[in-house]
This record gives structure tokens, C-alpha cells and sequence, in this order.
């Protein structure tokens, strides 16, 4: 089995990968703020937990955002799903992944299945979502309509038939449209993506430092909405 699955005409680098993991952290410790009391960013509520996690990023990742969506042409905006997430619920989202490729691919040994689990879902200590790194972003009308993006956020490479593949070969030509002007805001404006996921975009951790030729990333996984002090980050 291959390290990594092909993403149209080149191939994506999994989190897992060595040369993602050896790439070393020098937290910041930047803090992590609410989306939600950005009056220009519109978060989504269906990844909403108790805590409000999910609608926290980096300081440094809200800006970025509100960049993109400052040059997004008038009535579409940027719809945010979900920012932090706890090592606790990565890890469990990694179980549950491998649990159901397990269940399909009996055959495979647990480098394979490790391989295949990292390729959708990654491993908590290298995730970007749980140093507040990443956001998991689509389009939306002024009204709150998604526009079609080629698959749903979220959808696994098997349910969407590789189309969550950022550079999907085979995407009508009003997906590729829009995934196109989402890729350039972002890209445009300083966040990165790792091909495997249209969706998910980050900065500031290993894979933005190997894609932007930095020796260190700046933030690490952040064990809850506070710190070791008790404070908000």
C-alpha cells in the first residue's frame, strides 16, 4: 500500500509522514479566540460543543481568515465548521476511523491500516485541529446556502469516491468552480492545504512549516481551552 493516496495529478503528504513529524515545534503560545465574536466570520453550530471549542482558532488563523473572506466577491462568504478540537475527541475520531476501515479491509496489516486511517483522519499529537491550527472551512450565499464544493465537509475518501480530494479529477465543472475561489482566498491569504481534504485548511503547524519552508512550527497541540495556569489561551 502506498504512503499516501493520489490527489488528481499529484500526491498528497500524509500528517503521519516522517518528514511532517520530524519537523520540530517552537509553541508560540499564541492564544486561541472565538470565532464567534467575529461580526464578519459566520460559524457553523453542527460540530458545537459544551465548551465552544470547536469555534476557537490561533489569533494569528482568525486574522487570516478574515482576510479570505475579505476578498471574497460580495454575497459569498466563508462558512467555518469547526477550529480546535481536544486530543481526547481527535483521538477518538482516529479510533472510530480505523475501526470502520478494519471492518471493510481484514486483510490489511497495522502499518496499512495506520497508513489508511492517517490519510482522513489524523493521529492527536500531529493534528493541526488540536493546536488550533486548523479550521475546517466551505462557501456559503449571503442567505446561509453551501455552495457545491464537490462533496460534503467531512466526507471520507470511500463515501465521496475521492472527490474530498482537494485537486478531485472528476468534479463538475460549478464544484471545481467554487473550490477553486475558496483554495485562492485561503492561499491568498497565508493558510495552507494538505490535499487530502478540501476542506481543512491550517497555519502554524508542521505540515504549513514544511509546505512554507520553515525550520519550526509555531503552535502545538493544545491539551484543552486553558492552560497549565487555568487561564484562557
Amino acid at each position: 500500500m502506498s504512503t499516501a493516496p493520489a490527489v488528481g495529478r499529484t500526491r498528497a503528504i500524509l500528517m503521519s509522514a516522517p518528514r511532517i513529524t520530524a519537523i520540530p515545534v517552537q509553541e508560540c503560545g499564541e492564544r486561541l479566540v472565538d470565532l464567534r465574536l467575529e461580526n464578519s466570520i459566520t460559524v457553523d453550530p453542527r460540530r458545537q460543543d459544551l465548551s465552544g471549542a470547536y469555534a476557537h482558532v490561533r489569533s494569528s488563523v482568525a486574522g487570516l481568515l478574515l482576510a479570505a473572506q475579505a476578498a471574497l466577491p460580495s454575497g459569498t462568504l466563508l462558512l467555518v465548521i469547526e477550529g480546535y478540537r481536544p486530543p481526547g475527541l481527535q483521538d477518538r475520531y482516529f479510533r472510530e476511523y480505523a475501526d470502520a476501515l478494519r471492518a471493510r479491509n481484514s486483510h490489511w496489516d497495522d502499518e496499512q491500516l495506520h497508513a489508511a486511517t492517517s490519510r482522513f483522519v489524523s493521529p492527536s499529537e500531529i493534528e493541526p485541529h488540536t493546536a488550533g491550527a486548523a479550521v475546517d472551512v466551505t462557501l456559503v450565499t449571503a442567505n446561509g446556502r453551501e455552495l457545491d464544493l464537490g462533496s460534503r465537509v467531512g466526507a471520507t475518501p470511500e463515501e465521496s469516491e475521492g472527490d474530498c480530494f482537494t485537486r478531485a479529477a472528476d468534479l463538475t465543472e460549478r464544484a471545481r468552480t467554487n473550490r477553486a475561489l475558496l483554495c485562492r482566498v485561503l492561499e491568498s491569504a497565508g493558510l495552507v492545504n494538505n490535499g487530502l481534504q478540501w476542506w481543512q485548511w491550517s497555519y502554524g503547524d508542521p505540515y504549513w512549516a514544511m509546505a512554507t519552508d520553515r525550520r519550526a512550527a509555531i503552535y502545538g497541540p493544545t491539551p484543552s481551552l486553558h492552560d497549565s495556569t487555568g487561564q484562557r489561551r
